[in-house]
């Protein structure tokens, strides 16, 4: 039987992973917990399960399918719309992801979070906005969650799409042994390289991790000819001073030529919905969205040192057409 491996989302139309209108296909699992992670639904590499208060009526259907006792009694639905409500319709610690609360709710208040795919089916998906990508120069990125976690799976994925013609982008964390990456570059047009901070210490306070590997795997990536875009998620409080943005220009430039864009990525808290649906408290929460503003000053640091910079990381340059006629 073919391998298969949880896909969160395949997500068309993109414009910010890459150049053109991408694809963007989330693999579940990574090594990294960064606390502001986005996109918390592909930290654990097993299937997961959504609650969307909003959509739940409380008809305490879920309550009667549940063999685990993993389902609280239904409460007035107007009380668990309120914003100090502390109420979770999932008791995590008891459920065992049988899944058949899913099959049981009417309404698609409960979601399984984690599609298991081949890698036909998601190509046989991506190759579905063919046109798009022929008129714009864009194609299919590969991301997370983090592709390394699958680098046998993510190998075939990469392999098969070149084979099929399309242009191929391929986001990562950069956290793994140098063989591996090495391995599934040769299959990639753009790397797109995450940096979260260059001090090790505040770098493994925030991500659960060390970065010696991965400034040394930046390093090495720099050297095989591959195009790199560094992208640097900016968060308040962590990696948003001067002093940072000095010290990483300064370590970036003294790489080689590989790297040929910085995108610097203002944090946002929209995904805190997310962290709703999987019943955890995200720290996070209570920041407020970064002004994009704010980046200027930091960005002519990176340009001032010879690189394309956006804030954003938009695949389009201003003034291009998004499609050709």
């Amino acid at each position: 039987m073919e391998e298969k491996v949880l896909i969160t989302d395949i997500q068309r139309f993109s414009v910010n992973d890459g150049p053109g209108f991408r694809t963007n296909v989330y693999l579940k699992g990574c090594m990294m917990r960064c606390h502001w992670c986005h996109n918390p639904e592909t930290i654990d590499s097993h299937p997961e399960l959504y609650w969307k208060r909003r959509l739940c009526v409380q008809c305490g259907v879920c309550l009667e399918a549940c063999p685990r006792d993993a389902i609280l009694p239904p409460i007035p639905p107007e009380e668990t719309q309120q914003e100090e409500c502390t109420y979770h319709k999932i008791v995590r610690d008891r459920c065992d992801l049988c899944m058949k609360c899913v099959d049981a709710c009417l309404y698609d208040a409960l979601e399984i979070v984690g599609k298991p795919m081949t890698v036909e089916q998601i190509l046989d998906e991506v190759e579905e906005d063919r046109p798009f990508y022929d008129n714009s120069g864009g194609g299919m990125t590969l991301t997370g969650g983090e592709p390394t976690a699958h680098a046998d799976f993510a190998g075939r994925l990469l392999e098969q799409a070149k084979t099929r013609g399309l242009h191929v982008c391929m986001d990562t964390n950069g956290c793994v042994d140098w063989e591996i990456l090495k391995g599934l570059i040769e299959h990639v047009d753009i790397v797109l390289f995450d940096l979260k901070h260059i001090d090790p210490a505040e770098h493994k306070k925030r991500t659960g991790v060390t970065n010696e590997l991965i400034i040394e795997n930046l390093g090495l990536l720099s050297e095989t000819g591959k195009d790199i875009w560094v992208r640097i998620p900016v968060v308040p409080g962590y990696n948003d001073s001067i002093e940072f943005h000095t010290s990483a220009a300064d370590l970036l430039a003294s790489m080689g030529k590989g790297i040929v864009r910085i995108d610097l990525l203002p944090f946002h808290n929209w995904c805190q919905d997310k962290y709703g649906w999987l019943g955890i408290d995200w720290p996070l929460q209570e920041i407020e969205s970064m002004d994009p503003a704010f980046l200027e000053i930091p960005a002519d640091i990176y340009r001032s040192k010879g690189f394309e910079t956006t804030i954003g990381g938009s695949g389009f340059e201003s003034g291009d057409e998004a499609l050709s006629s």
